[in-house]
């Protein structure tokens, strides 16, 4: 019952991250846009400690070498596919129905945050330390995602008040995926150690494929020292979760 009250409090953190768009209405789009970069940098730093430095580590020592590699490879493959066919953000065409568009990334958040509340109790089932150490991974990813999130739906169409409501109803999927992940657990013995690398290769997928070319937009070495500092505090970060509290 303790392991599941830790899951319940931190996929409603997560979730709570949602209505992180409502700082654009008092800190204004240039100040959000001026910091954006910032955040992208730490979170991509924040993933690739949780893989290799958490997740990983924690799948080798309960698994064999090649189903963990498997699981990882799995884990990337399936997060480019979730991209290319739910998670699709980008209209090709020049007559695009913008608010089919905009539904269309909430389902792509909805299953998106749902495997983040699978992989957030599937780290707590192994240990509370790792647990809590995901749980830091996926938010500092979600913030940047969840403004990015806020301003998709108001270019769909939506007032600020609808944005924020279905941006937050949209994060509530994590719960619902972490009472899955807890429950299925009591059925599919082990299930958790299959998770942990298939997260893995999702948090590497993610930082690789979406974020870190994000970074490289910026071109002026004055304006990227900063962003690769935040990225290796992002990693160093992670490492100091793993030497202070384990997992």
């Amino acid at each position: 019952m303790e392991t599941l009250s830790y899951i319940l409090i931190s996929v409603f953190a997560v979730s709570a991250l949602s209505l992180v768009g409502v700082t654009t209405l008092v800190l204004g789009k240039a100040t959000i846009r001026s910091v954006l970069l910032w955040l992208v940098a730490f979170a991509s730093g924040s993933l690739l400690g949780g893989a290799f430095l958490h997740l990983i580590p924690e799948s080798l020592d309960a698994s064999s070498s090649d189903s963990v590699s498997l699981l990882v490879i799995g884990g990337i493959v399936f997060f480019f596919f979730l991209e290319k066919i739910i998670h699709w953000r980008h209209c090709h065409k020049e007559a695009c129905d913008v608010h089919a568009f905009t539904y269309l990334s909430l389902v792509g958040d909805s299953v998106h945050n749902f495997i983040d509340g699978l992989i957030i109790a599937a780290s707590y089932l192994t240990s509370i330390p790792l647990g809590v150490a995901t749980t830091f991974a996926v938010v500092a990813h979600e913030v940047p995602q969840e403004l990015g999130d806020f301003g998709v739906l108001v270019y769909g169409g939506f007032s600020l008040r609808k944005a924020l409501v279905f941006n937050f109803l949209s994060a509530l999927t994590a719960v619902v995926g972490a009472l899955v992940g807890y429950y299925s657990s009591g059925i599919v013995s082990g299930i958790e150690f299959m998770l942990l690398p298939f997260a893995a290769g999702g948090f590497i997928y993610i930082a690789s494929s979406d974020l870190i070319p994000e970074l490289h937009k910026e071109k002026e070495l004055r304006k990227s020292l900063p962003i690769m500092v935040l990225f290796l505090a992002g990693i160093a970060f992670m490492w100091v979760m793993r030497a202070v509290i384990g997992g």
